[in-house]
C-alpha cells in the first residue's frame, strides 16, 4: 500500500482524478467538440499550474523536447506534460506532486524508439536537473524520435 493509495477504495483520489483528466483530454480531443484548445497551450497552463520544482523541471523539459525533436506535438495526458508522434504519445512527465511521491517522473512509451538489446529503461526519477541530465535528456528524446 502507498501513501496514496487505500487497499479498501482500489485507485487513490488523485488516480481518480488523473482519469477524469484523461477522459476530458479525449472528450475534447473529438471531432466535432465545441471545446478545442491548443493543446500546447493546454499544456503550458498545466505547467504553469506545478509548484516548484516540478514546474520549473517540466519547464526545461518542454524547451528541450521543443528543441530536441519539433515534430513531436505538445499535449497533455492525464493532466501532465506529454509529447506525442502520430497521435501517440513517446514522452511524458509526471510531476511529482501529482500522486505525491518524492520525485517527478521522465517517461517513454513503447513507441519511443529506445531499444537496446533485450532491456532498457523506460522512466527516469528526478529530483533535479543539471546541464548534464538535460543533455542526457535531448540525446533520449532524440533517440526516441528516430
Amino acid at each position: 500500500m502507498t501513501n496514496t493509495q487505500d487497499s479498501a477504495e482500489g485507485f487513490s483520489a488523485e488516480e481518480r482524478a488523473a482519469m477524469k483528466e484523461r477522459a476530458a483530454e479525449v472528450k475534447s480531443g473529438r471531432r466535432g467538440s465545441r471545446t478545442k484548445v491548443d493543446p500546447e497551450l493546454e499544456l503550458l497552463a498545466k505547467i504553469a499550474e506545478m509548484s516548484e520544482p516540478d514546474r520549473v523541471m517540466a519547464e526545461r523539459i518542454h524547451a528541450i523536447v521543443k528543441a530536441s525533436a519539433p515534430e513531436l506535438t505538445p499535449k497533455t495526458w492525464y493532466g501532465m506534460p506529454a509529447y506525442a508522434k502520430n497521435g501517440k504519445v513517446v514522452v511524458f512527465f509526471q510531476a511529482a506532486a501529482k500522486f505525491k511521491t518524492r520525485y517527478a517522473t521522465l517517461g517513454f512509451n513503447e513507441d519511443a524508439s529506445l531499444d537496446d538489446g533485450t532491456m532498457w529503461p523506460t522512466a527516469f526519477a528526478l529530483t533535479g536537473l543539471t546541464a548534464a541530465d538535460e543533455a542526457k535528456i535531448s540525446k533520449l528524446v532524440k533517440k526516441a524520435v528516430s
